[in-house]
């Protein structure tokens, strides 16, 4: 809400670290992203104040106030300066980072690749995908099954919204995207030398970002071609669908456009659902009671059919496995917004174009909403417990007008990718035994070691 009537504190009265003098935070804040925020929150509060290199940025984890920025007010705000400073150099202005009307139209024409029945018609996809997958695993080896996750949902996000296959690509293509989010990692002293400056770490992000570039200028034009030549259905795809689409001028939309939407695809669609399945199979490694009640529930529920769309959503206790992974390790972090006006969050005045973080990781795992909120315990989410819970309590896809466009495509997959897996093959957690201590803050939530389990046939 506005401060139309003068009663909200001043921003400097928000609660917060001290901080150094001209750096702030900003050692605490790139050297231990979690726990720098976990202590802000438990010593500050759920609307919070610290600066990094003079930038105030308010770090918000009481529901109440997420509500605010995401659902009631949510035309308040927008992704921000510090969020495009992330993503435009990769993304451009793609859905993910793009605003205003031009959003909303980028939005809409994406949005028939969600439909249920869209969805639904993926789903045999995703599990031949997934079988072919664990085909190559043999028995008793040691694989890093973060890459292993990584590498399908790549194939299958293609699969499905580009109509492509990619697996002559996956190495390529995967590698860039791979180079973007660990670039994107923390904080370094290179960022603060001016954008001109052509530093290590600008310039693999540059080299990685062209070689994305290239790949995906490669497959559109061979989409055009197909789409030209009359061998792919223009509403068959979401890039069909972007080079056919035409605005109220009559224009199409340039191949620079094309391109920063088919990337966003590409990340989004893969990045976060297989960091969730990687985390889930570790979870389960290391709680094999959680992992027998799954597999009780798959034998007595699917036989010896293959997992599918219908069958799936019937798997209460997959359901709930799925859902307390996202709660404990969530795969996207944070949330980031500025207020386009003077707003009022927690009784704190908040000026336009401050930095606003809604931390995901935090609430997930605050005592406050969660008994016991370091625990993976999935028999914790009965009907009870979901009622009485506030509703951005949890928030793994973000809410309001702009909740994840992909939600319920992430959400089968890793159901489905899980479902097949788990029947065929178990996990022993090899290294690292504490995934906790092995995470950074990127755009996602992404190991900084590899994720290494030996695989067994079931």
């Amino acid at each position: 809400m506005s401060d139309t009537d003068g009663s909200a504190l001043p921003p400097e009265a928000a609660p917060g670290p001290d901080g150094l003098p001209v750096l702030g935070s900003y050692l605490d804040n790139s050297r231990s992203f979690f726990d720098f925020r976990d202590r802000v929150a438990a010593e500050h509060g759920g609307v919070a104040r610290y600066t990094v290199l003079g930038q105030d940025i308010f770090l918000v984890t009481d529901p109440d106030a997420i509500q605010q920025v995401l659902v009631t007010e949510n035309e308040t705000f927008v992704k921000g300066e510090l969020f495009q400073q992330q993503l435009r150099p990769v993304l451009g202005n793609g859905l993910l980072n793009s605003e205003g009307e031009f959003w909303r139209r980028q939005r809409h024409l994406i949005q028939p690749a969600f439909t249920p029945d869209r969805i639904a018609g993926y789903a045999d996809m995703m599990v031949e995908t997934t079988d072919r997958a664990v085909d190559r695993w043999d028995d008793g080896e040691v694989r890093n099954v973060h890459r292993d996750m990584m590498e399908l949902t790549l194939e299958i996000v293609a699969r499905a919204l580009m109509g492509v296959d990619i697996r002559d690509r996956t190495p390529a293509i995967g590698g860039a995207l791979d180079t973007v989010m660990e670039v994107s990692a923390g904080a370094s002293l290179q960022d603060l030398l001016p954008e001109w400056v052509p530093t290590p770490r600008r310039e693999r992000l540059h080299e990685a970002v062209a070689s994305l570039d290239l790949i995906v200028d490669e497959l559109v034009d061979e989409k055009r071609r197909a789409l030209r030549e009359g061998e792919v259905d223009p509403e068959s795809d979401v890039v069909s669908a972007l080079l056919t689409a035409v605005d109220e001028e009559g224009e199409q939309m340039g191949a620079e456009q094309v391109r920063d939407e088919v990337k966003t695809l590409l990340l989004a669609g893969h990045e976060t659902t297989a960091l969730s399945l990687t985390f889930t199979f570790h979870l389960l490694a290391r709680h094999p009671e959680v992992e027998t009640k799954l597999l009780d529930e798959l034998e007595a529920e699917l036989g010896d059919d293959p997992a599918g769309f219908d069958t799936v959503r019937d798997l209460e206790y997959l359901d709930k496995v799925v859902t307390e992974s996202m709660r404990i390790l969530p795969p996207v972090h944070g949330i980031l917004r500025e207020p386009t006006e003077d707003v009022v969050l927690g009784g704190y005045r908040v000026p336009a174009g401050t930095p606003v973080s809604l931390s995901q990781w935090i609430v997930h795992r605050d005592p406050a909403h969660y008994d016991d909120p370091h625990e993976f315990r999935p028999e914790r989410w009965t009907d009870e417990m979901e009622s009485d819970l506030h509703p951005l309590a949890y928030f793994p896809f973000a809410s309001g007008p702009r909740r994840c466009v992909g939600d319920r495509f992430a959400l089968l997959e890793a159901k489905l990718v899980l479902a097949t897996v788990l029947r065929r093959r178990s996990f022993d957690v090899v290294e690292p035994t504490d995934l906790e201590g092995h995470l950074e803050a990127s755009i996602t939530t992404r190991p900084t070691t590899p994720i290494r389990m030996r695989v067994h046939e079931r």
